[in-house]
């Protein structure tokens, strides 16, 4: 028995924790910020930072606070239309209904007072215009600019979503020494992003498909080991005497 509870623990432990790569992972969604659908007139601001957002809905206190003009903006869905956006039921099925923008300015910023090192990611949508994202060692976009990403516009089609802005493309970049603040560059009303991912270049905080492969091989020489082990023992209860 005991190869057999090995495997088994292997496999729930790929599964159940996180890889090196997915440990201390902050993945900012942007749902529950306002109940489904609104107005696209919500401002985030304290919503992460264990204070509220525009309407006096709190989230998770991450010690994250975003500028004056950051916005929720709600994602169209198969069967609501409430803007131009979507995510086309593609990527994380938890995080489909809302998502960053602004509408004045030309970027938005977030402030991570405690600071934040190793990986930064997200995903994006633009149908026309370039936007660029800098990570910056101080706050509100000051200090040593430690990376750039550089944005394309990158709409295609999201058949029976009704939204121009679709589907989101994931961005990431690795960087050394510590960030405090991250200003999203566009122009407004034309750039949105979601899955705001804090320690690592790859958005989301979902397993990787290799883990998932690894623990589905674990699971299916789980299963072979218990069928051979069942048969066995049939063979040998009713073996002649």
């Amino acid at each position: 028995m005991k190869p057999l509870l090995t495997l088994a623990a292997m496999a729930f432990v790929s599964l159940g924790l996180p890889s090196s790569a997915n440990a201390n992972v902050i993945d900012l969604t942007f749902e529950n910020i306002a109940p489904y659908p609104n107005l696209n007139n919500v401002l985030i601001q304290n919503y992460y930072n264990g204070g509220t957002s525009s309407i006096g809905t709190s989230g998770p206190n991450y010690g994250i606070s975003f500028g004056s003009n950051a916005l929720l903006i709600c994602l169209n869905s198969l069967s609501q239309s409430c803007s131009n956006t979507s995510r086309g039921g593609l990527g994380d099925p938890a995080s489909q209904r809302g998502a960053l923008f602004f509408l004045s300015g030309g970027s938005t910023n977030l402030n991570d007072p405690a600071g934040f090192t190793t990986g930064f990611s997200f995903n994006y949508v633009s149908t026309t215009f370039s936007g660029s994202v800098g990570v910056w060692s101080g706050l509100d976009a000051t200090g040593t600019l430690l990376a750039t990403l550089n944005l394309s516009p990158n709409a295609g089609a999201c058949s029976g979503y009704n939204a121009g802005f679709c589907p989101f493309s994931p961005v990431g970049v690795t960087f050394a020494g510590t960030a405090q603040s991250i200003a999203f560059g566009g122009v407004a009303n034309q750039i949105a992003f979601d899955d705001i991912t804090f320690g690592s270049a790859t958005p989301g905080t979902a397993p990787e498909p290799a883990t998932w492969a690894m623990a589905l091989i674990g699971f299916g020489l789980i299963g072979g080991a218990l069928r051979r082990r069942v048969v066995r023992t049939h063979r040998l209860a009713y073996a002649p005497a």
